[in-house]
């Protein structure tokens, strides 16, 4: 059986002296693992669309256990991911992350985890966001997608929108204000100021097309940050080697990338 649909290549791997073994999140199987014979040759007409963060339109052939790769053409090679560091460390962590918790050969919800992950390609190429807040973004939409949604409604305990700063606990997924930290003796979690809740919510309330369209200062931006990869590692209960990556990047690197977007 032949299946035609769209994708991004979010991991690939070297076999033999010529083929690959190619990750791919499509739109309408989730995340697939393809063979793409040849397709390491200079020559081969695979080459350029089986290369790692490529959206590609592909024709896989379905057999009794896996999947080949027989027509791939490029749509989007997306080639500024590469031009700095801080980036294309992002972008490996965003397809780790997608690896996790996209449907895995199964349509359901597929369709919207690649248009996340492209509209996160699209924005590190462009540019016009900190990288931080871009992350965050990502993180929580997903996160939201696979089914992890925090409550973020206002305080588990008295139900209040918004006060001067509430807490957002990782492990449970949910805020309180101060009064109720006070009540219950709950002093850990994340502090989160009020432009830093109202970017939290925005990550996972918003409509795609407007995601990534929030601004935050400094300290804001810490703030969403700490929020989002807490709250990701807390629930997933496990370590993202691209991840670790993107921390070990220096600053400075880290610095120049942000002044770019």
């Amino acid at each position: 059986m032949q299946i035609q649909t769209e994708g991004i290549v979010i991991r690939v791997a070297a076999v033999g002296e010529s083929d690959r073994l190619v990750t791919v999140l499509t739109r309408d199987r989730g995340v697939v693992r393809a063979f793409a014979r040849k397709s390491r040759a200079a020559k081969s007409r695979l080459v350029s669309a089986t290369q790692l963060f490529c959206y590609t339109r592909i024709l896989l052939f379905c057999g009794k256990d896996k999947y080949m790769i027989d027509e791939a053409q490029p749509l989007e090679v997306f080639f500024e991911l590469r031009q700095d560091i801080a980036r294309l460390a992002l972008a490996q962590y965003f397809c780790e992350l997608a690896g996790v918790l996209a449907p895995q050969e199964d349509g359901e919800r597929a369709a919207e985890f690649l248009r996340l992950l492209l509209a996160a390609f699209r924005r590190l190429c462009r540019g016009g966001r900190p990288l931080p807040l871009v992350k965050a973004a990502v993180e929580m939409r997903m996160l939201s997608l696979a089914g992890y949604m925090p409550d973020l409604i206002g305080c588990a305990e008295c139900r209040k929108y918004e006060d001067e700063t509430m807490r957002f606990f990782p492990v449970q997924g949910n805020l309180l204000c101060p009064a109720c930290c006070e009540k219950t003796g709950q002093h850990g979690g994340t502090v989160l100021h009020m432009g830093a809740l109202t970017a939290l919510r925005h990550t996972i309330y918003a409509e795609l097309p407007k995601l990534f369209s929030f601004a935050l200062g400094a300290d804001g931006q810490r703030e969403l940050s700490q929020a989002g990869e807490r709250y990701l590692l807390a629930q997933l209960d496990r370590s993202f080697k691209t991840l670790d990556f993107y921390h070990s990047i220096p600053q400075e690197e880290a610095s120049e990338a942000n002044q770019k977007t």
